[in-house]
């Protein structure tokens, strides 16, 4: 989808490059292609030759020039073939080499940043399927004259505050989320195979997502369903069926053209069992606090002091055994991640998924999850879908 070129993230990008003195940054990861190019590649061969001064040089799949040409915010964009019958070694080889013959054109070669600690990728377009760099790809960049280091972190650390207009990409992945979780409160029944919740989310998803509002090219969901004593962190979707009066948990990813969103939500198509009301309510607690806590300023490593000690004083010790909160952006899961060993300052722009849970050992439990964007003031939260399930 054709987006105005966003300054204000490519400028910071060079303003830290500045400060780490690079003339250029090799991208080869999809997510990191689309946030500096706005180009999300159909298959992880493309790359991106992004120059701390003048316009990038975009490497490009050759099917895929039309889309290159269409969407980019850069002209100077290089074909490269799939297959090239005078050429037996992968794409991928065939990209890097035109990222250094680019390099070598524009005299960038004397200190050049890439993605050396992020080894596999975000999804592509086509089968959200990792495709993994061998070593020799990155050693072909230290055979040049320059020198070469971990951009990696420079680019999770530009990512982690987000601009208006990916505010405004991740609201629509919010809205499909929003209208595919009130086709499953609207169609959910005792007796469906929790398999069967997560196709119709999926596929409700899919199908509405596609030219949605004329702002979405491309949207994908993806679940975990569990229900009753079948919730149990860390396992995937079985074919246990939806009860009456315990709650199916959903957990669930929207991507659209990109850009992600990650929510918990809960159902119930009965009345709810008291156990769970008495644990619904422990955690509405415990989440509303987090949330209040998570301002501009406020450490992550308490934040998640916070959730765990309150989940203690509920009776739960120890738990979850997942992370409680992470940012959310071009990837579902990305930077800054909450745990105690980092006092990691939030900061405006930031969106963090915040998900307190606790569970039974016997199976059962119930989790609670959303986006908030950070503000001086308090955060705002970007979907819509309620919390408390018990409300119609």
């Amino acid at each position: 989808m054709t987006w105005a070129v966003d300054t204000l993230k490519l400028d910071r990008v060079r303003k830290m490059m500045a400060d780490a003195d690079l003339d250029a940054i090799v991208a080869r990861t999809p997510d990191n292609i689309l946030y500096l190019t706005n180009y999300w590649c159909m298959k992880g061969y493309d790359a991106v030759v992004f120059p701390r001064e003048g316009e990038p040089t975009l490497i490009a799949l050759e099917p895929q020039m039309a889309d290159a040409e269409r969407v980019s915010w850069t002209s100077d964009i290089r074909p490269f073939a799939g297959y090239d019958p005078h050429d037996p070694r992968p794409p991928q080889d065939r990209a890097r080499d035109l990222c250094l013959a680019v390099l070598k054109e524009r005299g960038l070669e004397r200190r050049v940043g890439l993605e050396l600690s992020q080894g596999v990728q975000a999804m592509d377009r086509m089968v959200g399927e990792p495709t993994v760099f061998s070593q020799q790809w990155f050693d072909a960049f230290r055979a040049g004259p320059g020198e070469v280091i971990d951009a990696s972190g420079l680019l999770a650390r530009a990512r982690m505050i987000k601009t208006d207009q990916e505010i405004e990409r991740m609201r629509l992945a919010q809205e499909l989320a929003t209208l595919g979780l009130e086709h499953v409160n609207e169609h959910l029944a005792p007796g469906m195979r929790c398999s069967e919740v997560g196709a119709m989310f999926e596929g409700f998803v899919h199908s509405t997502g596609i030219g949605y509002k004329g702002q979405v090219e491309m949207a994908r969901a993806f679940t975990l369903v569990w229900s009753g004593p079948g919730i149990r962190t860390f396992t995937a979707t079985g074919d246990r069926p939806v009860y009456e009066h315990e709650p199916t948990l959903m957990e669930i990813w929207v991507c659209a053209d990109g850009y992600w969103t990650d929510l918990t939500k809960n159902f119930c198509p009965g009345t709810l069992d008291a156990r769970y009301d008495r644990l619904l309510d422990m955690l509405l607690g415990v989440y509303h606090e987090a949330i209040e806590f998570a301002v501009a300023g406020a450490p992550l490593n308490e934040l998640d002091l916070l959730i765990r000690a309150g989940l203690a004083k509920g009776g739960y010790p120890g738990q979850p055994s997942h992370p409680i909160g992470h940012g959310v952006g071009a990837r579902a899961h990305e930077p800054p991640f909450a745990h105690q060993a980092d006092a990691f300052t939030l900061e405006k722009g930031m969106v963090l998924a915040i998900e307190p849970g606790a569970y039974w050992p016997e199976g059962g439990g119930l989790r609670l999850e959303d986006n908030y964007l950070i503000t001086e003031g308090a955060a705002e939260r970007l979907g819509t879908f309620r919390d408390d399930f018990r409300i119609a």
